[in-house]
């Protein structure tokens, strides 16, 4: 009799709790449903896809024509006489201001690299790129910024003005906490702090910039209430956004209204960098578009070039991108504004310019397409469901913070190593549509703006690396070798554990 009693008392439990699960699986199936989805005004920027017909004719045209400097030499702003110092220039877009520094009749002792490590493209190798000279620094470090700087110049240069090109900043896609915001913080806040100081010191009177289009960006909201998620027109907050610069001429946001350290870090060098604008020091910045690419070593080409296989879940996710080359022709265009002394008042001058490639965004499944289709090393997606992925995301952040709140416990667990260590929340929010916007840089001069255009497309710029990616691993495999690329993500890794280990 008692066990029947307690029988049917479970019977009640057990369906409340087989209710729960099947009420809670169905949110999850509608979720993944929603982060599947593209809505319409996304579709309206972005209504064609690439097909492989489209690739392979492209291809063809760039392998008999490559992309080179001396191709796009023409629409490199004019040679200015001064000197340069590129803070990041063995970089992505660093490395491109040299390249045009260089093709448009800069003699190599007027520019210096100042960097955490030499160059090790493959185009700054040879001929006058490799002339430039190499300052090795650390800008979390005021003395080794300043070191760097304060080197002698040739005797011939010595005399001319000096630009500063701060690209130099450390990516860390994932981490929100302020728990694990001091690497961000001392590499591209206090860092930028650094190289403006070292600027000024060095009689610099031109500095310009780059820091990010995700600086615009929204922690998207993807928990929906349950009542809402309903309805035909709902999808998570902030599912797709613009990147521009309206957010600089608002209130700045508090760190938790950025998506993650590494936007917020960037939003507040940028704010150092147009705070510092004088006549005697003109400065601006340049926010290329959320992801740079132009080399095996960037993350948005390079990185599944390099993995072989890309297992993903946005496929259909459209967004903006922009080439280094196009990046790095937006500086000299910001830097010819603001040489005049009078240009401190100049609309172009204490600002931010969003760029991005001149046409509309495409999808990961352009890229991926372009990738199997064209490239002569393994390529193959893995589509997973972003929803499953989400909510591994979580314990994945909390693991790492318990680390870091505990200390001791590194001695017993392993930190997470690799590309898992990034699967965190906060990536969700930057691995949605992106539209960006450069309507604000593409403005003639005289019209506030700094008169960009950009010198490739998507289609051309993407197609000419897997060009390179193929012609280099062509090389390297009738060798007998094989070719091996870091990318900016796992050069922050690096860098994080050698000044961990210096301190």
């Amino acid at each position: 009799m008692q066990i029947q009693l307690q029988m049917a008392l479970e019977r009640p439990f057990l369906a409340a709790v087989a209710g729960v699960i099947v009420l809670v699986a169905v949110y999850l199936m509608r979720l993944n449903q929603l982060m599947k989805s593209t809505p319409d005004e996304v579709k309206k920027v972005s209504p064609t896809r690439w097909t492989k017909k489209l690739l392979r004719e492209t291809y063809k045209t760039i392998e008999r024509s490559p992309i080179t400097t001396k191709s796009y030499a023409r629409r490199i702003p004019p040679r200015l006489d001064r000197r340069y110092i590129v803070t990041g220039g063995s970089g992505l877009v660093g490395g491109y201001i040299v390249l045009q520094l260089l093709e448009r009749g800069q003699p190599p002792e007027s520019i210096r690299i100042v960097d955490f490590r030499p160059p090790n493209r493959k185009d700054m190798a040879t001929g006058p790129a490799s002339a430039v000279e190499f300052a090795q620094a650390d800008i979390s470090s005021s003395s080794s910024t300043s070191a760097a700087f304060a080197k002698s110049w040739p005797h011939s240069v010595a005399h001319l003005p000096l630009t500063v090109f701060h690209t130099a900043a450390v990516i860390v896609p994932s981490d929100r906490s302020k728990l694990t915001y001091g690497f961000c913080e001392a590499v591209n806040v206090r860092g930028t702090q650094h190289v403006v100081d070292a600027a000024r010191r060095a009689g610099a009177d031109v500095l310009v910039s780059t820091t990010s289009g995700s600086i615009s960006l929204r922690p998207v909201g993807f928990w929906l209430a349950p009542w809402r998620i309903w309805s035909a027109a709902s999808q998570p907050r902030d599912f797709w956004q613009v990147a521009d610069e309206a957010d600089f001429f608002a209130p700045p946001r508090q760190h938790h209204e950025h998506y993650a350290n590494y936007p917020a870090a960037k939003a507040a060098a940028e704010r150092i960098v147009c705070a510092a604008n004088a006549p005697d020091l003109r400065t601006g910045c340049i926010r290329p578009a959320h992801g740079v690419y132009g080399n095996p070593s960037d993350n948005t080409v390079g990185g599944p070039l390099n993995m072989g296989v890309a297992p993903t879940w946005t496929s259909h996710i459209v967004q903006s991108f922009v080439h280094g080359i196009n990046a790095a022709i937006a500086h000299l265009q910001l830097e010819a504004v603001l040489t005049p002394p009078e240009s401190a008042s100049a609309p172009q001058a204490g600002r931010p310019f969003t760029i991005t490639d001149p046409n509309p965004p495409i999808t990961y499944s352009d890229l991926y397409l372009l990738i199997s289709s064209l490239a002569v090393t393994p390529f193959r997606v893995i589509l997973l469901q972003p929803v499953g992925m989400l909510l591994l995301s979580y314990p994945v952040e909390w693991y790492i913070l318990l680390l870091v709140k505990v200390p001791r416990l590194r001695k017993v667990f392993p930190p997470l190593m690799g590309e898992v260590k990034h699967l965190q929340p906060a990536l969700f929010s930057i691995c949605t549509h992106v539209i960006a916007t450069a309507a604000a840089a593409s403005r003639r001069v005289e019209d506030g703006g700094i008169g960009y255009t950009g010198i490739l497309t998507t289609l051309e710029g993407m197609v000419q690396e897997v060009v390179e990616w193929n012609h280099e691993h062509q090389i390297a495999a009738a060798a007998g070798g094989e070719v091996v690329y870091q990318s900016s993500v796992s050069l922050a890794d690096e860098i994080q554990k050698a000044t961990a280990g210096a301190s």
